[in-house]
């Protein structure tokens, strides 16, 4: 139909004497005819593509640093007692509650000392008690009225009563009143050293059931098990490490920032970032900045928060970018991220070329604000590119 109308069209614009049926005008009518087809191919295929043009920015310098994908938070738990491993919940990658019990360490020792502790409670609490019935009774009968040794119906000693101690305390030798404030306070001391001895021995119970707990390592949050470094039936001593536990819903990265590259840096800074060499690329924030600077290497550590749900995990490499004020701004240029292609490892454009598309590898640099990715290599601007290539297009094809 297209050939039809360009013959008539032809037909109507042909020179005065030229014969569309000799043998060299058919030809020169082919030639056209092929040259009208083809343009006319090109302009509906650019036509059936999407196409934005690539425009050059000026953009800053950013540096990329290496980093470590930590938890959140993470705890070493070590032994508190000394003992054989009894059991051990869970390996590598078990997910376990707050207050779940990680490990067990034999309480055979500590079991028979507590048994002993809670005998010397009971005979404390006997020390008490008579104490007290004796402090009770000198306050009620005091000892220096006690008639004792009275022979002859007690006469003697109650003469002695009456009158040898009447006529002491007149002359001076003694006095009954100071007596008897000894006699109470004999008594109360005796008291107050049972109570002493009783919570002395509740605090070795309490001491005891502390080393009990102490054979239980219990989940301080929850988490998942990152390392297991006892098996059951191992001899643990004090401070010996156990297993190393995380908290991993949220991950973080740790990266030693050049000293001067910190400068730029503030809490709740949001900066790009990448896991492992071809992750997701995604935007970390600026979490904690530590105060001072290695000696040795003259670099500031610092801490990133990533996303929740990030795919990854503690221990993987990353890479974040940070601005660089030391380099003067430069020209670059940018591209949606709906052009991108990933073929393998490396990024791609499609790039309208006389009418056709042209693959083009392209190495990226940062992710700005409003999701755009400047282009280190491979475009120089001004370029026309597909916007959401289909899987299945190549160099030179048609959709």
């Amino acid at each position: 139909m297209l050939t039809g109308e360009i013959r008539k069209m032809l037909m109507r614009n042909r020179p005065v004497g030229l014969k569309p049926h000799s043998r060299i005008n058919r030809r020169i009518i082919a030639t056209l005819l092929v040259s009208v087809v083809v343009g006319a191919s090109q302009y509906a295929m650019a036509e059936e593509y999407k196409t934005v043009p690539v425009p050059v920015e000026q953009i800053g310098k950013m540096t990329t640093l290496s980093g470590t994908v930590i938890p959140y938070k993470e705890v070493s738990l070590a032994a508190k007692t000394p003992g054989h491993v009894t059991s051990v919940s869970g390996k590598e990658g078990d997910t376990l509650k707050t207050g779940s019990v990680l490990v067990s360490i034999s309480d055979d020792s500590i079991q028979a000392k507590r048994r002993a502790a809670l005998a010397e409670i009971a005979s404390a609490q006997s020390a008490l008690g008579n104490a007290r019935m004796q402090y009770s009774r000198e306050l009620i009968s005091p000892r220096i009225n006690s008639i004792t040794n009275m022979p002859g119906m007690g006469m003697p000693a109650m003469f002695d009563q009456f009158f040898t101690r009447g006529f002491s305390n007149m002359s001076g030798k003694s006095d009954t009143g100071v007596e008897r404030q000894a006699d109470l306070y004999s008594r109360y001391s005796g008291v107050s050293q049972a109570q002493s001895r009783l919570q002395q021995a509740h605090a070795g119970l309490d001491t005891l059931d502390a080393s009990l707990r102490d054979t239980r390592t219990v989940a301080p949050f929850d988490g998942i098990i990152t390392q297991k470094l006892i098996e059951e039936g191992d001899t643990v001593q004090p401070g010996q490490s156990l297993m190393r536990f995380a908290y991993t819903k949220f991950l973080r990265l740790q990266v030693e920032v050049p000293v001067r590259l910190v400068t730029v840096l503030e809490k709740g800074m949001m900066v790009p970032a990448r896991l492992d060499v071809r992750g997701p690329s995604v935007v970390a924030r600026v979490s904690q900045i530590f105060p001072m600077a290695d000696a040795s290497s003259h670099t500031v550590t610092v801490k990133f928060d990533l996303p929740e749900g990030t795919p990854g995990g503690p221990g993987m490499y990353a890479e974040v970018r940070v601005p660089d004020e030391s380099e003067v701004y430069r020209s670059a240029p940018v591209v949606p991220v709906q052009a991108l292609m990933w073929r393998g490892s490396f990024p791609s454009v499609f790039v309208m070329d006389e009418g056709k598309p042209s693959l083009r590898l392209v190495r990226l640099g940062v992710k700005l604000d409003d999701g755009r990715m400047t282009v280190l290599a491979g475009l120089k601007g001004g370029e026309q590119i597909i916007l959401n290539p289909p899987a299945g297009l190549a160099s030179g094809s048609a959709k």
